[in-house]
């Protein structure tokens, strides 16, 4: 089945919790929270101490991307404020089996991600170890951005790789989502997409998650989910 996750990076974080809140009650699958630390990518949001006071606010899973340089310097600190799944980059540290092991030791899901520029390759070698793989379709660090195609042959090597090996590892797609890029993700073999601001801006974002559900794999049966 098709998750949607809204990246509360596009949120009113002047009532954060509110947003949440609303995020459940529209129906999402997951809270997308982007982590950015001004390093590994020019821009600075939110810390464990955020996370930690908007955990009791809902009970949708959240799904924590870590943009930040040596990500195992934080990782435990995410897993205590009530992160579900924690996602770090494969170019972010020198030591990607140690942080996923690392989160799957304090009882979380493991996530790896790819910079746009960074090929398919690079994630080759864990994808036995990890729960998720998030191809960015834009440079990290902004919301905003216009999707980049480049990233489409990225997610459909990723589904064929996934599927051969008979992992259950949802590929999630982040970057300049839509109803249009969000379709092509889907075709593709994305089985998660990010988005921000075109459901935070969407006057009925519960009907837009749920017309993106309707998205099929290239291939795949019209009766498939």
């Amino acid at each position: 089945m098709i998750k949607i996750a809204p990246s509360i990076l596009s949120a009113d974080f002047s009532r954060l919790g509110e947003e949440v809140e609303r995020l459940e009650s529209e129906g999402a699958d997951w809270v997308h929270v982007d982590v950015m630390d001004g390093v590994f990518v020019p821009n600075i949001t939110i810390g464990p101490s955020v996370v930690k006071a908007i955990r009791p606010r809902t009970a949708v899973p959240f799904d924590v991307h870590l943009m930040i340089t040596s990500p195992e310097r934080y990782i435990e600190q995410f897993a205590d404020a009530g992160a579900d799944c924690i996602t770090v980059h494969v170019e972010a540290t020198d030591d990607v089996k140690g942080a996923i092991d690392m989160i799957h030791g304090l009882g979380k899901k493991a996530g790896l991600s790819l910079n746009p520029e960074t090929p398919f390759s690079a994630a080759e070698p864990y994808l036995g170890h990890i729960d998720l793989l998030l191809v960015m379709t834009v440079h990290p660090g902004f919301g905003g951005q216009s999707f980049m195609p480049v990233g489409l042959p990225k997610i459909a090597a990723a589904r064929e790789r996934l599927d051969a090996l008979g992992s259950e590892a949802e590929l999630e797609v982040d970057g300049g989502i839509n109803c249009d890029t969000g379709r092509q993700c889907i075709a593709a073999g994305a089985s998660v997409l990010v988005a921000g601001s075109a459901l935070f801006k969407c006057p009925d974002m519960g009907a837009e998650m749920n017309l993106w559900r309707t998205f099929r794999r290239e291939g795949a049966d019209s009766q498939d989910s």
